[in-house]
């Protein structure tokens, strides 16, 4: 695998990362993630610069993880990298009506969202430990 596992580890761990501190970020403080769709759907500017940063988010997992067909952990880290880039080209065109049903989301069950974040973030940091290792 060598190399090319390496990067995908490196993604698959700050994947990871990210979604455990945004778990514990809304238990610490209840409705923070609802509180921010409804800041970033109250702005357009906002709301366009999300867009943005998401699309180059999504471009860069998409372009840089080695797409390996043998490889599951490839495969997914490369679908979810077309997913953020789709996700912030919604957000560009259809911004107002996204957020609203991700608004509507994030106010239905904040501590299970949060909890599932932390659980799927410590499995993708224990997945890509042992990508590391390898």
């Amino acid at each position: 695998m060598g190399n090319a596992a390496n990067i995908t580890g490196w993604i698959t761990f700050f994947i990871g990362l990210y979604s455990v501190a945004a778990g514990i970020g809304e238990f610490r403080r209840p409705g923070f993630w609802a509180s921010m769709v409804r800041e970033v759907r109250a702005s357009s500017a906002i709301r366009f610069l999300v867009g943005m940063v998401t699309i180059a988010i999504g471009a860069a997992i998409y372009l840089t993880n080695p797409y390996n067909p043998k490889d599951i952990l490839s495969i997914l880290i490369t679908v979810m990298g077309a997913f953020i880039f789709l996700e912030g080209a919604v957000i560009l065109a259809f911004g107002d009506w996204f957020l609203g049903v991700a608004g509507k989301m994030m106010n239905a069950g904040n501590k299970i969202w949060a909890g599932l974040s932390i659980v799927i973030g410590v499995a993708a940091i224990f997945v890509a430990l042992v990508r590391l290792q390898v």
